[in-house]
């Protein structure tokens, strides 16, 4: 099959209106971050270059453009809860993204419900129907293929309690589409849902030889 394709160098550019990598990259699940500075200070803020990397231990992270409050606070606590972003809590989540001096909370701001977490020091969303709570493995600056550092990091940590509203359990199993988690897409605004609808199933190739 020929295609007609669009070809750029990320260092020279894309000469597209919007940079394409996010919208191709996506959607991308949110890594709505919980943490709390040494005095105290309750921070929330909304990743969307983030995921889980291991099943045991589970492992999970989020990359920061930038030293922010999340990265501080959690490099010097060792600490932070991820809180699963859904619709019903989409502009919540949006408002925590607004860049506001340190010292605010945005629990507050957002107004949203701090709840003590079991394992960590960390407030976690009420409102949230999943929450991880998260002990710091490692937080990694970014270098480009030269080993130049790059102002990103790459903050990793282990999942060491999890916390699901039962209502999204069917039969011992978790419900996806149920709890209505919202993604991120392309452009400066664009995010999707899930829907059982759009749901297709398949079998590994070595779970079918079995």
């Amino acid at each position: 099959m020929t295609r007609q394709r669009y070809t750029y160098q990320p260092r020279a550019g894309h000469g597209l209106p919007h940079d394409p990598l996010n919208a191709i990259i996506g959607p991308r699940p949110i890594g709505w971050i919980s943490s709390q500075s040494a005095n105290g200070v309750r921070n929330l803020a909304p990743y969307s270059f983030f995921n889980c990397f291991n099943y045991h231990p589970p492992i999970i992270g989020f990359a920061s453009s930038g030293w922010k409050d999340s990265v501080r606070n959690i490099s010097e606590s060792n600490e932070f809860v991820w809180n699963l972003a859904t619709r019903p809590l989409a502009e919540a989540m949006n408002e925590s993204s607004a860049s506001i001096p340190p010292e605010q909370d945005e629990f507050a701001l957002a107004g949203l419900t701090p709840t003590p977490a079991s394992h960590v020091n960390v407030s976690m969303v009420a409102e949230s129907p999943v929450n991880f709570e998260c002990r710091l493995t490692q937080c990694i600056r970014l270098q480009d293929v030269q080993g130049a550092e790059l102002d990103s990091w790459l903050v990793l940590g282990e999942v060491v309690a999890i916390h699901i509203d039962e209502q999204l359990l069917e039969n011992g199993i978790y419900q996806t589409a149920k709890a209505q988690p919202i993604l991120r897409a392309g452009g400066p605004s664009a995010y999707y849902g899930i829907s059982e609808a759009l749901r297709f199933d398949l079998v590994r190739p070595d779970a079918r030889r079995a």
